[in-house]
């Protein structure tokens, strides 16, 4: 197994690739990015990402350099070439470099760079078990780029950083107004008799590319939809909680700010819902999380 960096077209190994000193994304955070996995050697749900990067990059004023089709294509040649069995991918879109200054019109060119990585998937007992989560109240950079999945995650980093200390997996978001958006990296859902709660994305969630084949699927596990605000009290009285992202699919929270959620242990409309997504992504046949 393989990792390939991909540098505005350019292959390189880990250990040559380079970026500047005075690249925007580095000194400030001015970039945008798509996190992607493959199944079966595939990345799934590619056009999708690089359409949700294009706008990420329309919202914070950052021009593609190349068109969409093209960024795909690069990464399924920086895939082919790392040519492992499953991969994760990290595209990022830089503003570019240029003279130290706030001004965007400093930078005259974005970089874009892929990274590819063998995949490496969190242990089969944080399925099995379920994970705790801690809610915690922050603003985020993306609050002034509603939608945008934005480079600057010093926020996230310090949430996680709280999380960790107390043994937690992930850190919940709550607003300035009191409600709980996402996780760091994740986005969140509860069930509650058999109805799938999720925030809308008018509560400035980063509708996540998983988040919306979950929804899509909800039904095949005898589930309804329902998108509204959520408050903690709401995800500590849920029967059952679990958070989604391209790389953890379906990942169950069996206990908030130390407090089981329902039986504390993972749901069975979690798991049913899991099973769906393996069969929506092709991967039906292959021995469930939480089996190993």
């Amino acid at each position: 197994m393989s990792r390939i960096a991909c540098i505005d077209g350019r292959l390189h190994a880990p250990e040559d690739a380079k970026v500047s000193v005075y690249d925007r994304g580095f000194l400030y955070g001015d970039s945008v990015f798509e996190t992607i996995r493959t199944y079966g050697g595939r990345p799934f749900a590619l056009d999708e990402h690089v359409q949700r990067l294009e706008r990420s990059a329309a919202q914070v004023g950052i021009p593609m350099p190349i068109d969409p089709p093209a960024f795909a294509a690069e990464i399924e040649r920086a895939l082919a070439a790392a040519a492992n069995p499953e991969s994760y991918v990290r595209a990022t879109l830089t503003r570019g470099s240029g003279p130290l200054g706030l001004d965007p019109r400093l930078a005259a060119h974005p970089l874009r760079v892929i990274l590819v990585e063998p995949l490496k998937l969190l242990p089969a007992s944080m399925y099995r078990d379920g994970v705790s989560v801690i809610t915690h109240r922050t603003e985020r950079a993306c609050d002034a780029a509603h939608g945008a999945k934005v480079g600057n995650y010093l926020a996230s980093v310090l949430a996680i950083r709280k999380a960790c200390d107390v043994g937690a997996h992930e850190a919940l978001i709550i607003n300035t107004a009191g409600q709980i958006v996402e996780g760091t990296t994740s986005n969140v859902f509860v069930v509650q008799g058999k109805t799938l709660i999720t925030p809308p994305e008018e509560a400035g969630i980063l509708a996540g590319i998983t988040r919306g084949h979950i929804l899509a699927i909800a039904g095949e596990a005898g589930l309804s939809v329902a998108l509204r605000p959520l408050v903690p009290e709401d995800v500590r009285a849920a029967d059952e909680v679990f958070l989604s992202s391209s790389l953890r699919e379906i990942l169950p929270v069996v206990a908030v700010d130390g407090a089981p959620i329902g039986n504390g242990k993972p749901g069975p409309h979690t798991r049913a819902l899991h099973l769906a997504f393996r069969r929506h992504v092709g991967m039906g046949d292959a021995k469930a999380p939480w089996e190993g």
